[in-house]
């Protein structure tokens, strides 16, 4: 659709599903930081797409990659081995610096979290899984089941395909509820729709050990808060907490649909042929784009950059509606004095998209990672302004 039709766009019938609310903006580009709109807006984006845009628009390395590959080699199955494939594997797992020796690429994070489930159900033989209040971790059955709040506004299934306990999120006393029956803990370790709730060090250590008493299999789903946007390459990294898996997505990809399960030895030797499996995951044009997006955090310092103005953001944004910070580096929530919903469509009046989350008093900020100071300057006086 060109300019001048997307202009029009009212009038078009919209034969889709209408499940998403929408805003009021008719995207129609987008450039760095940037959304341009068909009526001529210019849109600092501070959203990212639910954390996706990590190099945000028209980055020419990543445009580069997808074009090259979408040219060479668009499209072969997992039964074809593609050197592409192999070369993002052993990348990413060289970008987490962590104690990692098997990938399994699939398609969303959702999926990442089904399959790391199982493959914590395998290894345990158990039928119960815990998660965190507030937690989101996916819309499948599985996820699902596990995603705070799910099962009185849109769940639909008519069971959970095994046992779910929830306990209460930063409190070392809760996790007693991890017994010898528990399979895995599901959690995230900044949690990004329950308000870039970060855990702490502290808290995520004792839930190792937790999980190392009770030989249960601790999973981060790092979907939104890993790839980079805290600063590290995962959260697990910034807190010094080893999982036995870890599950990423959204900036992964800017924008192309890919995810991954990162698995430690431990759990490398469970898998067997045909336990995990995926038509799209891992396809050559996926593989090419995670080996772009790595390329450009490491080659031009964007984790130092994450830290250096997510440092900024805590430091200058806390003003006007603003009366407190949660969160970690581009995974950021700024607590406000009335509800979050106000401050988002008072910030878009302005040109300014940011995210709200489950708790109605925090706006999520989840930039892409090359964001400036100068930015969140804008972010900053528009808060001001609306006092």
């Amino acid at each position: 659709m060109n300019v001048n039709a997307a202009a029009n766009l009212a009038d078009v019938p919209d034969f889709l599903a209408p499940v998403f609310a929408q805003y009021p903006l008719n995207v129609v580009s987008g450039d760095g930081v940037w959304l341009n709109t068909a009526d001529g807006r210019r849109v600092l984006d501070l959203y990212g797409g639910h954390a996706v845009a990590a190099l945000g628009y028209g980055h020419a390395g990543f445009t580069r990659a997808l074009a090259h590959q979408a040219k060479q080699l668009n499209f072969q199955s997992n039964a074809v081995p593609l050197e592409v494939r192999t070369r993002a594997a052993a990348r990413l797992i060289r970008y987490s610096a962590l104690d990692f020796n098997s990938v399994f690429f699939v398609n969303s994070g959702a999926e990442a979290n089904e399959n790391a489930l199982k493959m914590a159900f395998t290894m345990t033989g158990r039928s119960e899984v815990v998660a965190l209040e507030q937690s989101f971790h996916g819309r499948t059955a599985a996820a699902g089941a596990l995603t705070w709040g799910a099962a009185a506004k849109w769940y639909g299934f008519p069971r959970t395909p095994f046992d779910v306990k929830f306990i209460a999120r930063r409190d070392q006393a809760a996790l007693n509820g991890i017994t010898e029956r528990s399979a895995a803990v599901l959690v995230e370790p900044i949690q990004g729709v329950g308000g870039a709730f970060d855990l702490g060090a502290e808290y995520l250590a004792a839930l190792r050990k937790r999980c190392n008493d009770t030989g249960t299999v601790l999973i981060f789903d790092e979907v939104q808060c890993g790839m980079g946007r805290t600063g590290t390459p995962f959260a697990a990294n910034l807190y010094g907490v080893q999982p036995d898996m870890i599950t990423t997505a959204k900036a992964l990809g800017n924008g192309f649909p890919c995810a991954a399960l990162l698995m430690t030895p431990r759990v490398a030797k469970a898998v067997k042929l045909d336990a995990m499996g995926t038509t799209f995951g891992g396809g050559p044009m996926a593989c090419a784009v995670i080996e772009a997006v790595i390329e450009a955090i490491e080659s031009e310092g964007l984790l130092a950059r994450v830290q250096r103005v997510g440092a900024y953001i805590k430091n200058t944004c806390v003003v006007g509606p603003a009366v407190g910070y949660q969160g970690a580096g581009f995974l950021a929530g700024l607590i406000m004095k009335r509800p979050a919903k106000e401050i988002h469509k008072a910030l878009l009046e302005r040109d300014i998209l940011v995210g709200t989350s489950g708790d109605p008093a925090v706006i999520r900020l989840l930039p892409p990672f090359v964001l400036e100071e100068q930015h969140v300057d804008l972010l900053r006086d528009a808060l001001l302004d609306i006092g």
